[in-house]
């Protein structure tokens, strides 16, 4: 698949899902995660093709999600619990694919309109709750997510970087989220 396709064909999946069951959470999970999969065995991808697969896939949830309306916040907390599920599955590094995931989640949710901050936010919940399932700390996997989002705000505007540190840094889900600076 291209990676036109790829995100096509993951936003399609989300919309139709969305529509059909109104579930976001396990809609994304699944989606990310089996076509993370899928991509990724069928092609063997590794490093940057993993980075850029990892992208389109949450570029996909993302716009589909927001072409129904949906919850962009649990889109970004279901698409960190995905890929962190599907990077696992075919022993990928699960701490560079949070912070990949978070700058995505954080960059694509400002170009459909959304709130980033709430992203952000989210994608650092997805890590905590999905850090236990490949046998990451949840601090490390909750810092992770906090400058990966940081770096894609940083990629938007200073502002977006405030409204970002705002939202994915202190205490979240129980975890003391720090980010040291810089996150360039």
């Amino acid at each position: 698949m291209t990676h036109k396709g790829i995100m096509e064909s993951v936003k399609d999946k989300v919309v139709g899902s969305i529509k059909g069951t109104g579930e976001v959470m396990n809609t994304v999970v699944d989606t990310v995660s089996g076509t993370l999969v899928t991509t990724i065995k069928g092609t063997g991808a590794v490093g940057t093709a993993l980075t850029s697969t990892v992208s389109d896939v949450l570029r996909g949830a993302i716009t589909g999600t927001a072409q129904v309306g949906g919850d962009l916040g649990v889109t970004a907390k279901g698409g960190v619990i995905g890929v962190l599920k599907g990077t696992k599955e075919v022993g990928a590094e699960a701490v560079d694919t949070v912070g990949t995931s978070a700058r995505v989640l954080v960059k694509s949710t400002a170009d459909v309109g959304g709130d980033i901050g709430l992203v952000a936010r989210n994608a650092v919940e997805g890590a905590i709750a999905g850090a236990k399932h490949v046998g990451l700390g949840a601090e490390e996997a909750a810092s992770a997510a906090a400058r990966g989002a940081l770096k894609g705000a940083g990629e938007i505007s200073q502002e977006a970087v405030d409204q970002v540190r705002k939202a994915a840094t202190g205490v979240i889900a129980g975890v003391k989220v720090v980010v040291k600076e810089p996150f360039k």
